[in-house]
């Protein structure tokens, strides 16, 4: 178990890196934050002899920091209620582009982790890289069947570093969520729970190449959009292999109009291929930026890298849907009763009001173009109300509001006069129509009530092994309560030890809220 004074000094030593990019200035006047991490933060940047004008370069300090706190920064991108909109903003902007690891190094992986040499399974393999990110980074190589592919290969060493920096902010995490009221809503500690699971399935790319798989089958009959095929064969837990994909970078709008694309088409088609996995599917490709798009000769999109992806349950695609198409014809009411019958609202709060301030949210982006405003400032909006209504954070909506963002982002470089709501509108209501219609709900009862029927076996042997018949095994007896020697010294010695923990606390819950809080600013 690492001890407090780690995980204290690797804080220190982060909350400086940040205050010399000026990103913990608005902590020290922010009534949000508690008295300690405000004069701590201020502390900070005596140490790091920073001024508090200029810009703040929320992107640049978690880029200094590391790998670990490049992933994090871009998690928190996707909470501006957390974080705040100018740095949501600017965090959206952070690419772990990273200087490569040297091919030796990569070969020994490889090797080590196919047991044979590289020669065995690749022909040609150039040792430059095509993209060095913090986690991995991908060559191109040719089988020894001939086929063209793109090899992933982790970076030797990155699995331990991740799990000590997200030790730390587990830790520090805690601390900051102890403090109450606020810190406990925004509910920091989960944050950084999604944040390691979700690097735990990036650090094994079986499981990336599993997820690649699994979206390809849900997008079958989708036409214009694609998924590289896996070569299981030279996959394992380090190495991940998949077809080559030759195409134009879906950013690069020039080329893609000389090459006679229709830009306009392929930012429609982009959008209703999201839908389609976040909605139909309700597994999605949650890290679709336009590095990882690409449009080929014929105008297919082609989607790479599936290390980060989300799952949402029926339920709550069905309320999702809803609550979409809900905004887009103006029926607030219906999308507040959606909020209240899903416990995002507690529902000591009244439905009417919250209905009128998602109208305040609503009715400003109807009818208008992405150029004029966008699905992104209305996720803003949202956001706002969310303390004024004690709606605490749905980690299963984090990873699809970030990839909203990120589609319409590229949807409105595509095609600037794009509408996000005329896109989506028609597709989510037929699927409303398809989900929630009379035909649907006799389906799903009769699926329920089978399902249901087809447990009642099991439940009685449940019941017979709970309560066995005489003559089994006897009954073990009661054991006797025993204090163990730690919690006697806890209760006779109880003042012990009180300084450091106080010390550790106040030290944990400033560079947590530096690290994550920096948004709560002026």
């Amino acid at each position: 178990m690492t001890r407090p004074a780690t995980h204290i000094w690797r804080l220190f030593k982060w909350g400086i890196t940040l205050a010399r990019h000026r990103a913990l200035v608005g902590i020290e006047h922010d009534p949000n934050a508690p008295g300690p991490v405000r004069r701590m933060a201020k502390l900070a940047r005596w140490v790091a002899f920073t001024g508090t004008r200029g810009g703040r370069d929320y992107a640049g300090a978690f880029r200094d920091i590391g790998p670990a706190a490049i992933k994090l920064g871009q998690t928190l991108a996707t909470r501006p209620d957390l974080v705040g909109e100018e740095p949501a903003r600017n965090l959206l902007k952070l690419q772990d582009d990273l200087p490569p690891v040297p091919f030796e190094k990569i070969r020994a992986s490889i090797e080590a982790s196919f047991e044979q040499p590289l020669e065995a399974l690749w022909s040609e393999f150039d040792p430059v890289p095509i993209g060095a990110a913090s986690i991995a980074q991908v060559h191109r190589a040719t089988t020894t069947d001939g086929r063209q592919v793109a090899v992933k290969v982790l970076r030797p060493g990155v699995r331990e570093r991740f799990a000590r920096d997200i030790d730390t902010y587990e830790w520090a995490a805690a601390h900051l969520e102890s403090f109450g009221v606020e810190a406990a809503r925004l509910r920091p500690r989960l944050v950084i729970a999604n944040f390691k699971r979700w690097t735990n399935r990036e650090l094994d790319l079986r499981r990336e190449a599993a997820s690649a798989s699994e979206l390809a089958e849900h997008m079958v009959g989708t036409e214009g959009y694609e998924i590289p095929g896996i070569d299981w064969d030279r996959t394992n837990g380090r190495v991940m292999t998949v077809d080559w994909i030759d195409g134009i970078k879906i950013s690069n709008t020039e080329a893609l109009k000389a090459a006679g694309h229709d830009t306009d088409e392929i930012a429609s088609r982009l959008v209703l291929a999201f839908l389609k996995q976040a909605i139909a599917a309700g597994f999605f490709h949650a890290d679709m930026h336009q590095g990882n798009l690409f449009v080929k000769a014929d105008g297919t999109i082609a989607a790479i890298d599936f290390g980060i992806m989300g799952r949402i349950d029926r339920r709550a695609r069905m309320w999702l849907a809803e609550i979409l198409y809900g905004l887009t014809t103006g029926n607030y009411r219906r999308v507040a009763e959606i909020h209240f019958e899903a416990q995002y609202v507690p529902s000591y709060h009244n439905v009417d009001e919250f209905a009128t301030a998602l109208r305040a949210v609503g009715e400003p982006m109807r009818g208008k173009p992405v150029s004029e405003l966008s699905v992104g400032q209305m996720l803003d909006g949202l956001f706002a109300i969310t303390r004024d209504f004690d709606m605490q954070t749905q980690p299963h909506l984090l990873l699809l509001q970030k990839t909203m963002v990120m589609v319409e982002g590229i949807a409105t470089q595509l095609n600037p006069k794009i509408n996000m709501w005329d896109v989506s509108a028609p597709y989510v209501r037929s699927w409303i129509r398809d989900e929630l219609g009379p035909e649907a709900a006799i389906a799903d009862r009769i699926r329920e009530d089978t399902q249901t029927l087809l447990r009642i076996p099991e439940l009685v042997r449940r019941i017979e092994d709970r309560f066995p018949p005489k003559g089994g095994a006897p009954e073990l007896p009661p054991l006797p309560d025993v204090e163990l020697m730690w919690e006697r010294r806890r209760r006779t010695e109880p003042g012990r030890g009180w300084m450091g923990y106080t010390i550790a606390a106040v030290a944990g819950g400033l560079a947590v809220w530096a690290a994550i809080m920096q948004g709560w600013i002026n």
